[in-house]
C-alpha cells in the first residue's frame, strides 16, 4: 500500500486511521491507493489507533554534548516532565542535532506515538518545525521560531527586553566601552538579544565589538580574546548566555583583566553555569519553570484543537559580583 501510493508505512496508517497529520496531497495518494488495490481497513486496529497515545515528544534540536553541557536543557526538560505529569501524560526524549537523528525522530512522531512536540533548539528550527506545521503535529516551540510565527504556538523570554536591562546596568556600573559576545547568526533569539543591546547604546554600539559565539563555554573564551586583541580597553561585555559569560571572564582572567574591577561581564538565563563561575556572573533570570508549564499548557490547548498562541516572559535582572 505504501508503495502504491508514494508514502511511507507511518503516512498510510495515519491516513486510514483518520487522516491526523496527513497533509491533503498524501491523503488522496492513499485514497486513491486504497480504490485500486482494494484494500479494506481493520476496523478494530482503527478504533485503537484513534485514541491518544498519553505521551508527548520533548524534541531537541541539539546533539548529545550540548544536552549534557548545558544546564538550562535539564531545567526544561524537568519542568516539562513534572507539568505533563500532573496531566497524566508521559514524556518521551527525541534529539534531532544531527540529520540522522532528525529524520528517526520524525519517522517515531509520524508514526502516531505522541500526541505532540516541545521543541527546543538554542541555534535554529533546522527546518524540523515546518515539517512537524505541515504535517499538522501539534507543536510548541521554545523561543521564538524563524519562520511560521503566526501558524506555531511558542513561549519564549522576552529577549529584547532583557538584552536593554542588562546593557543598561553595565552602563549603570560606570563601563563606557562595552562590547558585546552575541549568539549564533541565524536564529532570532539571538538577534533580539543583540537588538537590545543596540538599542541602548545608539550611536556607542560599535559594530567591530560584537562577536558571535554558539552558546557554549569554548566559544565564550574564544570570543573574549578576540574582544580583547580588537580593543584592548573594553571595559564592559554583555554575553548572550551564562556559559558564554564564565568563559569570558576565564579568559579575562587569564590575561590579568580582573573581574569586575577592571571588566564587567554580565550573562543571560541564570543557570547553574552563573553560580558557579568565580566571580558569580550577574544574568538575567529565564523563568524557565514557568516557560516549561506554559508550554505544556498551550500544547495540551493545540492538541485539544485550540489555535495557535504566542507569549512572551519577563525576565529578571540578577546582580552578583561580576559586575
Amino acid at each position: 500500500m505504501a508503495r502504491e501510493a508514494g508514502v511511507s508505512k507511518g503516512t498510510v496508517s495515519r491516513a486510514l486511521n483518520g487522516g491526523r497529520w496527513v497533509s491533503p496531497e498524501s491523503q488522496r495518494a492513499v485514497d486513491a491507493a486504497v480504490k485500486k488495490t482494494g484494500y479494506r481497513a481493520n476496523a478494530y486496529a482503527r478504533g485503537l489507533k484513534l485514541q491518544r497515545a498519553g505521551s508527548v515528544a520533548f524534541l531537541l534540536g541539539e546533539d548529545l554534548d550540548r544536552m549534557f553541557s548545558d544546564p538550562n536543557f535539564a531545567v526544561l526538560m524537568r519542568g516539562a516532565s513534572e507539568s505533563l505529569a500532573e496531566r497524566n501524560m508521559a514524556m518521551v526524549l527525541l534529539l534531532a542535532g544531527a540529520a540522522e537523528e532528525r529524520k528517526r525522530a520524525l519517522d517515531f512522531i509520524g508514526a502516531g506515538q505522541i500526541d505532540g512536540v516541545m521543541l527546543v533548539s538554542w541555534h535554529e528550527d533546522l527546518g524540523v518545525l515546518e515539517d512537524l506545521h505541515r504535517a499538522g503535529i501539534p507543536t510548541i516551540f521554545c523561543g521564538v521560531p524563524q519562520s511560521d510565527r503566526g501558524a506555531v504556538s511558542y513561549v519564549s523570554a522576552d529577549d529584547y527586553e532583557g538584552a536593554m536591562q542588562m546593557t543598561e546596568h553595565l552602563l549603570s556600573r560606570g563601563r563606557s566601552r562595552i562590547a558585546m559576545i552575541a549568539g549564533p547568526r541565524h536564529g532570532v533569539t539571538g538577534s533580539l538579544r543583540v537588538d537590545g543591546f543596540r538599542a541602548v547604546l545608539g550611536d556607542r554600539a560599535d559594530p567591530n565589538l560584537i562577536v558571535h559565539g554558539d552558546y557554549s563555554r569554548e566559544s565564550g573564551a574564544e570570543a573574549m580574546r578576540e574582544l580583547l586583541a580588537r580593543d584592548p580597553h573594553i571595559d564592559g561585555v554583555f554575553a548572550a548566555n551564562d556559559l558564554m559569560a564564565a568563559g569570558a571572564i576565564a579568559a579575562a582572567q587569564r590575561v590579568g583583566r580582573r573581574v569586575p574591577l577592571d571588566i564587567s561581564i554580565g550573562g543571560f538565563d541564570d543557570s547553574s553555569a552563573a553560580v558557579a563561575s568565580d566571580p558569580q556572573i550577574t544574568t538575567m533570570r529565564q523563568p524557565f519553570q514557568r516557560i516549561s508549564n506554559e508550554m505544556t499548557r498551550l500544547l495540551m490547548e493545540s492538541i485539544a484543537g485550540a489555535p495557535a498562541a504566542h507569549l512572551s516572559l519577563r525576565t529578571e535582572l540578577v546582580v552578583r559580583d561580576s559586575t
